[in-house]
């Protein structure tokens, strides 16, 4: 891995999402990242495997929320428990990431941090460096705000996209394009406009940049934020917790992308052809599982009858499944879900049912 690009690089993981849109498997204590999905380790320590090679633990940071700290914490015991930044309650990325790069500057003020989900699969995760590195490199020249992005082969209506310009230079022999503008998810016509115009890609949600520029672009574009974070810190510092958690109670939810990335000037992105996925839902899970003759993505005991696109993840449990397509059926133990597949991403909205009508034994 080029030095060039991993000098004072440090890495920052997002974990205190709470992965609604995979309930009945998500829960408010078990959330995504916590999960083995397709197998394997938990998302959050995959995301913290494929960065040792180039972040040791000690410059690995967690942001997670307060109830979540000890299951994150057992998954990924090699990283000092000062490195786990714990939020009384979510707040959003501009917070969290806000946060993140206040504590970095007290321990190195030329830090670089790489600031990633925790709940994504990469499937070429040597590439995936070789692209980080790239952009820390960049990252580092500059008061640079860099995303990495992602070629979209569908007109997708699920992610943001970032309209890139022409190529604006080069770091560590990788093209770097200009960030034009940043578009929320779009209805599936223009979805359709942006992938036939090829200059949008898929925002990946993984950005890297300098602790100073960060905080720097907070003072401008949020400094309400940067404000409450410093109050904060300095509550902290006093040993005053219950000061500390309150202005952190105080703060907005933000974004970081509509807070600072949609307003500032010098934004910039590497395209990642690494595999991504940000198995955003049960039928993210289907597109990537293998499949039978008919289609059906079913693991543990299953019988198919004239069934055909079929999702089951029931452990434990046999499901049979006659004369019918394109379902899914999530066995969570205590609860089931059955949806069309085009309808996985209606599944937050059981959630938001839930904690309105008082359900909480099911979040």
């Amino acid at each position: 891995m080029p030095e060039g690009g991993t000098q004072n690089l440090y890495a920052v993981l997002m974990a205190g999402g709470r992965g609604t849109r995979f309930w009945p498997a998500s829960r408010h204590s078990r959330p995504k990242q916590l999960l083995s999905i397709l197998g394997g380790s938990p998302l959050v320590r995959q995301t913290f495997e494929r960065l040792l090679p180039m972040v040791p633990p000690e410059r690995v940071l967690v942001v997670t929320g307060e109830d979540l700290g000890p299951a994150v914490r057992a998954l990924l015991p090699e990283i000092p428990s000062a490195n786990f930044l714990l939020e009384p309650e979510g707040r959003n990325t501009g917070p969290c990431i806000g946060w993140a790069a206040l504590h970095l500057m007290k321990r190195d003020d030329n830090a670089v941090m790489a600031v990633l989900p925790s709940d994504h699969l990469i499937a070429d995760p040597e590439e995936f460096r070789r692209i980080l590195a790239a952009a820390s490199d960049w990252a580092r020249r500059g008061d640079h705000l860099v995303t990495l992005s992602i070629r979209p082969d569908r007109p997708e209506t699920g992610y943001g996209y970032i309209e890139v310009g022409s190529p604006c230079g080069e770091a560590l022999s990788v093209q770097v394009l200009r960030v034009l503008s940043f578009r929320e998810k779009p209805d599936l016509a223009t979805a359709e406009r942006f992938l036939k115009a090829g200059s949008f890609f898929w925002n990946s949600g993984i950005f890297v940049w300098k602790a100073s520029t960060l905080l720097h672009s907070l003072s401008q574009y949020l400094p309400e934020v940067l404000r409450g974070l410093e109050r904060m810190e300095e509550a902290r510092a006093k040993r005053d917790l219950a000061a500390s958690r309150q202005a952190f109670l105080d703060l907005p939810s933000i974004s970081i992308d509509y807070g600072v990335l949609e307003r500032a000037r010098k934004v910039y992105t590497f395209l990642g052809e690494f595999g991504w996925n940000d198995v955003g839902s049960w039928a993210s899970v289907y597109e990537l599982s293998p499949k039978d003759a008919s289609g059906n993505a079913c693991g543990g005991e299953t019988i198919t009858l004239d069934a055909s696109g079929c999702l089951v993840d029931a452990p434990g449990r046999l499901v049979a499944l006659i004369g019918v397509q394109d379902l899914v059926v999530v066995d969570g133990g205590d609860a089931l879900l059955v949806c069309r597949r085009e309808d996985c991403q209606r599944v937050r909205e059981v959630v938001e049912a839930l904690k309105k009508t008082g359900r909480d034994k099911w979040l």
